[in-house]
């Protein structure tokens, strides 16, 4: 018997008690009783966050490579990391200033608002890519941070390493499901109606957060509820990532895997600009067909690499998280993308290279994905929140800047996209060294007791104790 079918053999034990919901969904994750109503909440507001996601990240590549090209796209990118050196320290500021829910749903609904502006000024014939660009990077990383800290914070650390599969299968069933909409509604809607819809799932991302808090906060005691009704403390993000050896770790993690993700974004980019050049050659005349083609290209890779990773999400994460534990996941990414940049190397052709990516992504937003949000599960709030919104946004963005000037430099010195391959293969072989010593750590912190929590379990559906 291989690896995968002992994987998929895995079965989670049986738990009393537990409702007909929750027996279908142990099917899926290790959920017990009392916690089914609460983590298909979690799952459906991610569902609805990442659908919107993925709307809007279609509509950025139609506007960033029809208006401006795969290098213009690698260089916007390190701008990303200019622009959150000051949105994070004004985040942490608002975070010490309200409450967990005043936090995640203020983002959520800020964010939702721009796009009205977005809209207006697309329809008045400015050219938006670049500023569009920008927006979608911050937008992704901080809103998306934000929810999953919000699940860190209502978890203790053996629930979220049961139950973060599940959450994370809404999230990639989301993905997955705009992704596809984005293709099929690109041409009669444009960009303008994707965001459109992508605002509206926004306000109801924001809604079903404030449905969570309640149903959480009147199933507490008090004690409890005065918790997640303070503001965090002063601290800011990088304060809390520079002096915690673990957050160091994670912010470096971070860091090359945005790296070696980029760098194949750019390669299969620079990729589907010849190809939409080789169709259409006039530029100005056949530019509404070039901008059809990419965002059709990326609607369809979209969707790919996304129903892959709702498999992966629904059938291995949670049986790799039992095999082998949140350190051993954070091994799958790394040696898949080492196979894949090996093969890329040696042969850099856009069907090729769309494969492989395919691959690439699709364990990455699942399986590495969930690992990576359950490593802050040992921590504290203000890591969760604060922390996890510096690394997840700036170390995010830092790693695009750094790539954008290996671009820079590669392009300015003729580099081919085998030499880029190269390159990648580098930083792979470190992401695995970094993964090895945050493994380590991560197994050292998960010895010590996980933080008490005052309910019995039948009494919370959303917090319980493991």
């Amino acid at each position: 018997m291989n690896a995968l079918e002992s994987l998929t053999t895995i079965r989670f034990p049986a738990v009393a008690g537990r409702s007909r919901l929750e027996s279908f969904l142990s099917h899926f994750a290790d959920v017990r009783a009392g916690e089914g109503g609460g983590v298909l909440l979690m799952a459906l507001n991610l569902f609805l966050l990442l659908g919107a996601y993925y709307m809007l990240k279609t509509v950025r590549e139609v506007l960033i490579l029809s208006q401006g090209g795969a290098e213009v796209k690698s260089y916007s990118s390190a701008g990303q990391a200019a622009l959150l050196l000051v949105v994070v320290p004004l985040f942490g500021i608002i975070a010490s200033r309200v409450n967990r829910v005043r936090l995640v749903t203020g983002v959520t609904l800020f964010f939702a608002s721009n796009l009205a502006i977005f809209i207006a000024l697309g329809k008045m014939g400015l050219r938006e890519g670049v500023a569009f660009f920008l927006w979608v990077g911050i937008f992704n990383v901080l809103v998306i941070a934000q929810l999953w800290a919000f699940a860190n914070d209502i978890y203790t650390q053996k629930q979220g390493e049961r139950l973060f599969p599940f959450v994370g299968l809404g999230g990639s069933l989301g993905a997955w499901i705009g992704a596809v909409a984005a293709a099929r509604a690109i041409r009669p809607a444009g960009p303008y109606g994707l965001m459109s819809a992508a605002a509206f799932l926004l306000v109801c991302c924001a809604a079903l957060t404030v449905w969570m808090d309640r149903h959480t906060s009147r199933r507490q005691d008090a004690g409890k509820q005065k918790e997640a009704a303070k503001p965090l403390s002063k601290e800011g993000g990088f304060q809390l990532i520079f002096r915690d050896r673990y957050l160091l770790l994670i912010a470096a993690l971070v860091v090359l895997l945005n790296i070696v993700n980029t760098s194949g974004e750019f390669m299969l980019s620079k990729l589907v600009v010849a190809k939409a050049a080789s169709l259409y050659p006039n530029a100005v005349a056949m530019a509404a067909d070039r901008q059809r083609y990419i965002g059709e290209f990326y609607g369809s890779y979209f969707s790919w690499f996304n129903i892959i990773g709702v498999v992966l999400q629904t059938f291995l994460v949670s049986r790799i998280f039992k095999a082998i534990g949140v350190g051993g996941a954070l091994f799958v990414g790394p040696c898949i993308a080492l196979a894949g940049y090996s093969v890329i190397l040696v042969a850099p052709l856009l069907p090729l290279v769309r494969v492989l990516k395919i691959m690439d992504n699709s364990s990455d937003y699942s399986i590495q994905s969930t690992a990576g949000q359950a490593l802050f599960l040992p921590t504290s709030r203000e890591a969760k929140y604060k922390a996890k919104a510096a690394i997840d946004a700036f170390f995010k963005r830092f790693g695009d800047v750094l790539y954008a000037g290996v671009v820079y430099v590669g392009t300015a010195l003729g580099f081919a996209l085998s030499a880029f391959a190269a390159l990648n293969l580098a930083f792979t072989v470190i992401w695995i060294f970094i993964a090895v010593a945050l493994a380590r750590e991560y197994k050292r912190r998960s010895q010590v007791p996980p933080r008490e929590v005052a309910l019995p379990a039948q009494q919370s559906p959303l917090v319980q104790t493991a």
